[in-house]
């Protein structure tokens, strides 16, 4: 009997236990968490300051890097072979268009036309002979024809050596500085030896590149400034021409421009600093800088609609330290979000805690 009621009793308090378990697990089930993705409040309104967008006024101006050249610059080469008999290049010297610099031998030539000289003395004596009898039919017209014509051939022959003999002369082309002489007198010389470069620098042109938007912008004959290191003022330039096309590869229209001035800092190959002045622009959109959220191709703008974040793509101009330009993309009386832009989403709520 005794073992009964131990058998009887250990089943009851199995089956209280197993009771008290399934409470707890009712329980649980009860009171679980919300599953994941869901909310367990409303979102939240997020509160920011704003800037309200109208116009004013900015003066656009862009500093470009140039570089100075020369007005004109050349190489000197010779037309023809043939070895140096005279050499008029003092290194660094002034000079004048026209001057004589380098004298390939010409002895070959100008016998052939001292040569021909004789023929052509000949010739002319013979045709103004025959002339005469022509006049009392001496010979025949045809007779006399082809001693003219004689005379003719001579002296086109000789305007062939003439010319031969200009390509052993290498001259100045126009007045300038002579750069350093790479051949000494007697070297054998071809039309692939440099023998020198002459540029002339009594006047210099200023070359440099602005972006594609400005391009519409600058003219020939107008007017920029540049300065160069060591030089204390700026140096006008007026714009000479600008190239036909825009460079693909930078996507900028390329200048060149004719210096206004001289100083002894103003040398060929110096790097310039050109700052170039649009005018004034007073109806401009500008927004502080912050409010501008780059991307990968396109710039964003937060703009608030009816507590609701709405975001514009814009494009920017002219910026400074604290303001950027908006050319495209928002219009005036727009309120523009101007803290918080890393916390808000597209169509998030927000609401406006300052507005400058």
């Amino acid at each position: 009997m005794r073992s009964i009621s131990s058998v009887f009793t250990f089943l009851l308090l199995s089956g209280l236990i197993a009771g008290l378990n399934s409470c707890k697990s009712d329980d649980k089930k009860k009171i679980a968490p919300p599953a994941a993705g869901t909310s367990a409040r409303p979102s939240q309104v997020i509160k920011v300051e704003a800037f309200i967008l109208k116009p004013g006024s900015v003066s656009e101006k862009l500093e470009v890097p140039g570089t100075l050249m020369p007005y004109e610059a050349t190489e000197l080469r010779p037309e023809v072979s043939g070895r140096v008999t005279q050499l008029n290049i003092r290194e660094g010297q002034q000079v004048g268009k026209g001057t004589l610099l380098v004298k390939l031998y010409d002895d070959d030539l100008q016998a052939q036309l001292k040569k021909l000289q004789v023929q052509l003395n000949i010739y002319e004596q013979t045709a103004s002979r025959q002339a005469e009898l022509l006049k009392i039919d001496g010979i025949s017209k045809q007779e006399y024809d082809l001693s003219v014509l004689q005379v003719n051939n001579i002296k086109a022959d000789m305007e062939l050596i003439r010319t031969s003999i200009e390509k052993t002369e290498i001259r100045a082309p126009f007045s300038g500085r002579l750069g350093l002489r790479n051949v000494s007198l007697g070297a054998y010389v071809t039309p692939a030896t440099l023998i020198t470069n002459i540029r002339q620098e009594n006047e210099l042109k200023l070359e440099f590149t602005v972006p594609e938007k400005y391009s519409s912008r600058i003219k020939a004959g107008s007017m920029v400034r540049f300065s160069v290191e060591g030089l204390d003022k700026t140096i006008p330039a007026k714009v000479l021409a600008t190239e036909e096309a825009v460079m693909e590869e930078s996507r900028s229209l390329r200048i060149r421009a004719v210096v206004q001035g001289k100083a002894p800092q103003l040398i060929p190959g110096a790097f310039a600093k050109v700052q170039l002045d649009f005018g004034k622009d007073n109806n401009a959109l500008m927004i502080p800088t912050q409010a501008v959220i780059p991307q990968a191709r396109f710039k964003k703008v937060i703009v608030y609609r009816d507590g609701t974040a709405v975001f514009e793509t814009v494009t920017t101009g002219v910026r400074d330290s604290s303001y950027v330009q908006i050319i495209d993309g928002l219009k005036v009386g727009d309120t523009i979000v101007t803290t918080g832009l890393l916390s808000i989403k597209p169509e998030a709520k927000i609401a406006i805690s300052k507005l400058n």
